[in-house]
């Protein structure tokens, strides 16, 4: 079955976001370098690893499937509120609208019964769910220790230790 012109264009776009994502977590890395907060900076560097990763994953599924995806310009990406908080903020903002571009390729392949797009896209539904949590997450720990000083060197060091893991998709 060839893949739906609809389906396609979705997930095209969708590689397009994931890159955006990617140089927006870069721009949230430099912001906490340059505050000497390494660890909240290895923190968005892995998230760009991992925005890249998805991209691929994107793009090998189209290409397996017929489909030679055009890479359109990305975005420079908008740090809305320079800030500590302001960026984790942002970035379960950011994560909840990957959420829903996920959810509109979803629903373009249920549309006309892609059955097997839908099954890779399972995995994407899932790793928003993550992806969501997690943001969160630093939100609440900012927010409950950041203020203070020891409470702030503690997190970054935590997140200091984060390290890249490159996506499985279940076959």
């Amino acid at each position: 079955m060839a893949l739906d012109k609809n389906v396609a264009a979705t997930l095209e776009n969708q590689i397009n976001k994931e890159l955006y994502s990617a140089y927006l977590y870069l721009a949230f890395a430099d912001y906490f370098e340059d505050r000497g907060l390494k660890g909240y900076a290895n923190w968005y560097m892995i998230q760009t690893q991992e925005e890249v990763a998805h991209a691929k994953i994107l793009r090998r599924y189209l290409l397996d499937n017929g489909f030679t995806p055009e890479l359109a310009a990305i975005d420079k990406p908008d740090v809305k509120d320079p800030s500590d908080l302001g960026i984790l903020k942002q970035g379960l903002e950011h994560e909840e609208y990957v959420t829903s571009l996920i959810n509109t390729c979803y629903k373009a392949a249920y549309d006309v019964h892609d059955f097997r797009t839908m099954q890779l896209l399972d995995w994407f539904v899932k790793e928003q769910g993550e992806e969501e949590t997690n943001a969160s997450d630093l939100i609440k720990d900012y927010e409950l220790f950041g203020s203070d000083p020891k409470g702030l060197y503690s997190l970054d060091r935590e997140y200091l230790t984060r390290a890249f893991v490159a996506p499985t998709l279940p076959m």
